[in-house]
């Protein structure tokens, strides 16, 4: 594995009249949209390709990829496999390489390129949102969600940053992801979350479905903008308290649709990426798997 930023390249070349493969690769995988996000992008492009989803742990990660041929293009890769795809991809972007994670993997001259694009996504979400330079940032977990947040915030400038975990222990790790992004943390314990958000201007949630529910009151109180990385049964407990007190949010929906815009980029090696039909996928997919799966 070579560490080369991807600045270096744009993604593959289109090839005119080839239809070419992609896919999602998680455990479980499911319940993934990225299918209807690439493939309405690949119906408004005019792309006769295919793009499905493939049940892949992380032991057949590997061994999967050995049977790729040059039809590929590209995969999106789910958890659990974004650690274990960045000690398989030929070469990796510096961001993948701060965040410990390779969500993109772009096929190209014989040679595979991972990417993390999930910075790119909350990035594109907050100033699509106004918030484009946060003063006091608090983020809300510490696992590796919370190390692509700490990345689009260091992206924004914002260069120290509360981070809130149940355990001191647990911020370890992100605290060697600060490290390698150049930013520094102050930890608090989620029973001293009020002293973490005095001041704050932007609070970013990274943790699962209903686990921030506790912390509502607290968060909707400190006046500070809400980013939830949450997009399934919208809106959040969390969501709706900050909405209530009059406060500003932006949706984990945002993040999912810019970071899929930047993988389609990556993967097809073109840059007048189809927005507005991605965005209607990513709420029609959201609703469908709603309605069948309420409180999921």
């Amino acid at each position: 594995m070579k560490n080369l930023s991807l600045s270096h390249w744009d993604g593959v070349e289109p090839r005119p009249g080839t239809a070419l493969r992609a896919a999602v690769l998680g455990s479980p995988v499911a319940h993934s949209l990225s299918p209807a996000l690439h493939r309405s992008a690949y119906a408004a492009l005019g792309l006769d390709w295919t793009y499905t989803a493939v049940e892949c742990d992380e032991p057949g990660l590997q061994p999967y990829l050995e049977t790729l041929d040059p039809s590929w293009a590209g995969l999106s890769l789910t958890m659990p496999l974004k650690r274990t795809a960045l000690t398989l991809v030929d070469e990796v972007s510096d961001v993948a390489m701060d965040t410990g994670g390779v969500n993109t993997i772009v096929f190209r001259d014989g040679g595979m390129f991972g990417d993390n694009t999930d910075v790119y996504g909350i990035v594109s979400a907050l100033r699509e949102a106004g918030v484009v330079a946060p003063e006091r940032p608090v983020v809300l977990g510490g696992g590796a969600a919370a190390w692509s947040a700490l990345a689009a915030l260091r992206d924004l400038g914002a260069r120290e940053i509360a981070v809130v975990v149940r355990e001191k222990s647990r911020g370890a790790a992100a605290c060697a992801a600060a490290t390698r992004l150049g930013v520094m943390l102050h930890f608090h314990l989620y029973e001293d979350l009020a002293e973490a958000l005095d001041g704050a201007d932007l609070v970013l949630s990274t943790l699962p479905p209903g686990a921030a529910d506790p912390y509502a009151p607290a968060v909707a109180s400190s006046g500070a903008t809400l980013f939830d990385v949450v997009y399934a049964n919208w809106p959040t407990r969390l969501a709706k308290a900050v909405s209530f007190n009059g406060g500003s949010v932006v949706p984990g929906l945002s993040m999912l649709l810019h970071q899929a815009v930047r993988q389609v980029q990556l993967i097809t090696g073109v840059t007048g990426i189809p927005v507005a039909a991605m965005r209607d996928a990513a709420r029609g997919g959201v609703e469908r798997r709603d309605r069948l799966a309420p409180g999921a």
